[in-house]
């Protein structure tokens, strides 16, 4: 009786990763956001660039719509008229950049956000210090 308990242990244990269809899961990536300057004077015109880092190239990631979220009331949503992916053919860009303008001093904290298909793929935050620079009389 022991040993065929212990057989029965053995084929579940071995069969368990086969469960779900027989594919393993993709690895998710993570997101990196970098800003460029990261600290500036009012008027600053600012480089962001998102990268996905890691991680396989997963239908979920191809022609994402990226939402920047600003933090001075603005909010930026691109979207993409993409051709069909083709698995092992389509390239995945991994790598976003977006320009933006904070007129006035603040600290504020940009995010980006990728979807797919209306769910969130990858979200990540990142805080820029902007100084008063001439002129500006912002309360900062």
């Amino acid at each position: 009786m022991r040993r065929s308990a212990l057989l029965v242990l053995l084929i579940v244990a071995v069969a368990a990763p086969l469960r779900g269809g027989g594919e393993a899961k993709g690895k998710k990536p993570r997101l990196d956001l970098r800003a460029t300057p990261r600290f500036s004077f009012s008027p600053a015109q600012l480089l962001f660039t998102g990268e996905l880092v890691g991680g396989d190239d997963v239908e979920d990631l191809y022609c994402p719509e990226l939402e920047w979220y600003w933090d001075d009331g603005g909010k930026s949503v691109k979207e993409s008229d993409c051709p069909p992916f083709e698995a092992g053919v389509t390239k995945i860009d991994r790598r976003y950049t977006a320009h933006h303008e904070f007129v006035q001093a603040g600290i504020y904290t940009v995010q980006l956000t990728l979807r797919h298909t209306n769910r969130v793929i990858a979200r990540q935050t990142l805080t820029v210090t902007v100084r008063p620079g001439l002129g500006d009389r912002s309360n900062y």
